[in-house]
């Protein structure tokens, strides 16, 4: 017997069939399959499960409208999933009698493609049904809410849907509803009330939320708090819990350092093995910023070998290396996890390695990182990973390779400050500024807002290649009332540097006077070192005497000093200062250098016979200095 169908359905059937076609177009063997032996619901549901080809679910869909199959809540749903939400909301429309599930299908599909509007506007009309929602329907439109843009009203009155339909018990939905306060709304008060109302805490992305919202809004001390209490509890952290950790304490005041340094140290003592690694790994991060190296490698030595299979503590201790001048050390412990551990390097290795790299002009190691992360990484992290891209760009140019910094830079998909700023500056040291200040005005013409790093790339290529016109025009840019970028020490001190080199010592002078902040070691030592380039001896001998009163320990104004005695002959004075020197504890530092040989890289200090190789080393040396002798006689 046949159903009559009324007006408005055979309406919404003209429509969907006048959008697709194809549907019409339906296989001779499927039409003739139509009939009182036609498969059952379940058996056309079970078609729809997994990924089907667009043609053949067209298909399928056609075949389900031939034998009204399109009412069933189950086909229906499934049918939802497989496409996008202008058309899923078509075949939802359809439904008569629709119950939770397309409901919920529906819902997914719109928070999945970023519209939280219409699938909270889905959700107003369940409830307007005598329908219940599940778990799915809030952990769906939580998704939704994860996008930018929702207001805290609108996950508010989500959290009293929650509390009035009794799901505040369930850990997902709760998770949900914490991310969503913790990361998207910033609201961590809730965020911190959901969580201790929680009756089950054993998920690790709960603390996870939380410990991450506290780190990103400058809570370091919540967040450790939370962090220790999570260990406490005999959970162990995962990679991005242990991130946010370390994000919390890069955070931290010198007095917290000291505190939670204590506090940690005493909480190693307690702990079981697994959770040691992890304690490890905060005090070899808070160590390295204590500027306490030798205790971070301490640390990390009493790491186990399985905390070590993280790259997470090999990243931490290179880190600390890098970030603390020590390049050779962290090169080493890169090479002993690529050695000895089952450990893939990321893009946070890798932009640490670049780093050391740069410091130490190790460009065949860069090489070989470049090569590794275009074969080994993840597809297009060159073209989209700015962090790594920036670090090649600054690797390649502070080792002198400037057309393959230039080639990193164009292949960079999504061009933005960070990336301009690194290429900028790149172009600076390299005595580029032309092109430097080229660069600087494509990205004006690309409506990109320079930033205070891009300024003081600009100023410092002015400086480096003798623009002293130009460094004027853009420094008197940035004391505008109207600037959008007011001039920090360090632009005052680049412009200060630019005028000195270029022999405009006393102008120099006069902007020190001027300028809102107390001169530092940068400004006195490009004054000292333009006075000295200049012939400006006097003037010298007053801005050494300044850069040793900001600077006591630095044995640069010293120096500088001495040979504007030594230069006048004025050995006594030369003598009274070296005098002062040793009184002080002020120590000459020593010159360094490395090279590169056979993939080994090898240190050499000024004055040191540490290496193994020093006594050939000092025998081809002097060989070299006697056929020098025997040519110039």
């Amino acid at each position: 017997m046949h159903h009559r169908l009324s007006l408005s359905t055979w309406r919404s059937k003209a429509r969907f069939f006048s959008h697709y076609p194809r549907f019409l177009c339906i296989p001779p063997k499927l039409c003739h399959s139509i009939d009182s032996t036609s498969p059952p619901v379940n058996d056309l549901s079970r078609l729809l499960q997994g990924r089907i080809p667009r043609a053949h679910l067209l298909q399928l869909h056609a075949r389900i409208f031939r034998l009204n199959a399109h009412q069933s809540n189950l086909i229906a749903t499934r049918l939802i999933g497989h496409y996008h939400s202008n058309f899923a909301l078509r075949v939802f429309r359809l439904l008569r009698q629709p119950n939770i599930f397309p409901f919920n299908a529906i819902i997914r599909v719109l928070a999945e493609e970023g519209s939280p509007l219409r699938a909270f506007s889905i959700f107003k009309e369940l409830k307007f049904r005598p329908l219940l929602p599940n778990e799915l329907t809030f952990s769906f439109l939580l998704k939704a809410c994860s996008r930018d843009g929702v207001a805290v009203d609108c996950v508010r009155q989500l959290h009293c849907h929650v509390l009035k339909s009794g799901f505040n018990s369930d850990s997902f939905v709760c998770n949900g509803l914490l991310m969503v306060y913790a990361k998207m709304v910033k609201d961590l008060r809730s965020a911190r009330q959901v969580f201790d109302d929680m009756p089950d805490r054993n998920l690790v992305c709960c603390w996870t939320s939380l410990i991450s919202g506290y780190a990103k809004l400058g809570s370091s001390e919540d967040a450790l708090n939370l962090f220790t209490m999570m260990l406490d509890e005999n959970l162990l952290p995962e990679s991005d819990t242990m991130v946010s950790v370390l994000s919390a304490c890069s955070s931290l005041t010198p007095q917290h350092l000291d505190k939670w340094v204590k506090l940690m140290t005493h909480m190693l003592k307690e702990c079981n093995n697994l959770a040691a690694d992890y304690v490890n790994i905060v005090l070899v991060y808070v160590y390295g910023k204590c500027r306490k190296v030798e205790q971070s490698r301490v640390n990390f030595d009493e790491i186990s070998d399985k905390g070590k299979r993280s790259i997470l503590s090999w990243n931490t201790m290179i880190g600390t290396y890098v970030q603390n001048g020590c390049a050779l050390e962290a090169l080493t412990v890169f090479k002993s996890m690529m050695e000895n551990y089952d450990c893939c390097p990321n893009h946070v290795t890798m932009v640490s390695i670049l780093s050391a790299c740069a410091e130490i002009g190790d460009l065949d190691l860069g090489i070989w990182v470049h090569n590794y992360m275009r074969t080994s990484g993840k597809k297009h992290v060159l073209s989209s990973n700015v962090n790594l891209a920036t670090a090649l760009i600054d690797m390649y140019s502070k080792c002198g390779h400037l057309d393959a910094a230039r080639e990193v830079f164009a292949g960079i998909v999504e061009k933005d400050v960070v990336s301009f700023n690194a290429m900028i500056i790149g172009l600076a040291v390299n005595g580029k500024g032309d092109e430097a200040l080229r660069l600087f005005s494509e990205m004006q013409e690309l409506r990109l807002l320079p930033d205070s790093g891009t300024f003081l790339g600009v100023l410092s290529a002015c400086s480096h290649s003798g623009l002293l016109d130009k460094g004027r025009e853009i420094f008197d840019e940035m004391t505008r009332k109207d600037s959008l970028i007011s001039p920090k020490l360090e632009h005052y001190s680049c412009y200060i540097d630019l005028l000195a080199r270029s022999g405009y010592i006393e102008e120099a002078l006069g902007v020190v006077s001027c300028m809102p902040f107390e001169a530092n070691k940068f400004v006195w030592g490009a004054i000292l070192a333009g006075s000295v380039l200049h012939n400006r001896l006097e003037i010298a001998r007053n801005v050494s005497s300044m850069l040793v009163g900001v600077d006591p320990e630095n044995s640069g104004g010293y120096v500088m000093l001495s040979n504007s005695f030594a230069s006048d002959l004025e050995w006594r004075s030369v003598s009274k200062l070296r005098g002062v020197m040793r009184e002080k504890g002020v120590v000459k530092e020593r010159a360094r250098s490395w090279i590169n040989i056979g993939g080994v890289v090898h240190e050499f200090l000024a004055g040191s016979a540490l290496h193994d190789q020093n006594r050939s080393i000092y025998q081809v040396m002097e060989s070299l200095f006697k056929e020098m002798r025997l040519s110039s006689s």
